[in-house]
């Protein structure tokens, strides 16, 4: 299993950005004076090289973005539920999908026009074949937009996931809301959950570490569960549930027998059972 660090996965820009970045470093990069005396396998060779040059760095650029997403499959089925819970697996694979499409769309386009410019018999023929495919190129990446803005948004709320460690000792605290779970977690740890009189303040796991008999141990502050049938639960309660089946932990389950919190004993009995 790999573990898995969701902070380093760098920015992605939109498609304008993209297409900016990538015809900017072409021109910086590529030579760009033609002469009318130049020969005509000269020119050809000239506009192929920035065919190729945009193309490459494209390929590049998209590939990036693609590598550094996590896998669902290769991460530790907690972390690979948690994203299905909080993004929908299907919408990000779909949206990987799309860009890697992308990538291989540009390389085919590349390809056509780079055959295209071996017959190109002038300097405006072999300037138009250039235009045409850097064109094309463009209109594929702008075309991704959407998918990009939706992974640059999954980006920037996985870089704030608590980062939890599947395989170490844990202590899972869960139960009802308001039954006093994230006032213990800051008795025992150093972390600084938000305690408030009323149901659902935390809603979404927090982790802090304690340290018993020389050992360390992650204890993790899971969301409220109500006692219902499993397809009514809402995204906060499945973050609980995800942590539930996929770690490896001590479970701690904390029982208001004051009442409290607003649940009968029978009622938590009940939820226990289910559980």
């Amino acid at each position: 299993m790999v573990q898995y660090n969701f902070k380093k996965i760098t920015v992605v820009p939109n498609g304008k950005d993209i297409v900016d970045i990538i015809l900017s470093r072409t021109q910086r990069q590529t030579p760009t004076v033609v002469h009318k005396g130049y020969s005509i396998t000269r020119l050809r060779r000239f506009y192929t090289r920035k065919v190729k040059y945009t193309q490459q760095n494209f390929f590049e650029k998209l590939s990036t973005i693609i590598d550094e997403f996590p896998r669902l499959d290769d991460i530790h089925p907690f972390y690979g539920d948690l994203l299905h819970v909080l993004y929908n697996k299907d919408h990000y694979k779909l949206a990987l999908g799309q860009i890697n499409t992308a990538r291989n769309l540009i390389s085919k386009i590349a390809k056509d026009y780079v055959k295209l410019l071996k017959y190109g018999d002038s300097l405006y023929c072999c300037k138009s074949l250039e235009v045409a495919a850097l064109g094309r190129m463009c209109t594929v990446v702008k075309r991704i937009g959407p998918s990009l803005a939706y992974l640059e948004q999954i980006r920037q709320h996985m870089a704030r996931l608590p980062s939890i460690d599947p395989n170490t000792r844990t202590i899972l605290i869960c139960w009802y809301p308001n039954v006093g779970k994230s006032s213990f977690m800051n008795k025992i740890t150093r972390a600084d959950v938000d305690v408030q009189p009323y149901a659902f303040t935390t809603k979404s796991l927090f982790v802090g570490h304690t340290d018993y008999k020389y050992l360390r141990y992650q204890v993790i502050d899971t969301p409220g569960i109500l006692d219902r049938p499993f397809e009514d639960h809402n995204i906060i309660e499945m973050c609980s549930i995800t942590a539930l089946a996929h770690l490896r932990s001590a479970v701690l389950f904390f029982l208001d027998i004051s009442g409290s919190c607003g649940y009968s004993i029978a009622q938590q009995a009940a939820l226990f059972h289910s559980i």
